[in-house]
């Protein structure tokens, strides 16, 4: 049995979130910038997540030490 817990970085749990098969998603950029200058299309597009790339998962995944 482990001797300590790590802590999970409190910044990297509210802006990732896991999927069950262990993917990190993370929101689409731009999102909050000049939302009226943009189309429609557009805002809806950014409206979902994005998986992460394989290098940043890898960074990641000692930040949330306790995902898949």
């Amino acid at each position: 049995m482990a001797k300590y817990k790590i802590k999970t970085h409190s910044g990297a749990k509210r802006r990732f979130s896991i999927t069950g098969s262990g993917k990190i998603l993370s929101r689409k950029i731009g999102v909050n910038n000049f939302r009226r200058k943009k189309r429609g299309q557009t805002l809806r597009q950014i409206g979902g997540k994005l998986a992460i790339s394989p290098h940043n998962e890898k960074r990641l995944r000692r930040l949330l030490p306790y995902s898949k």
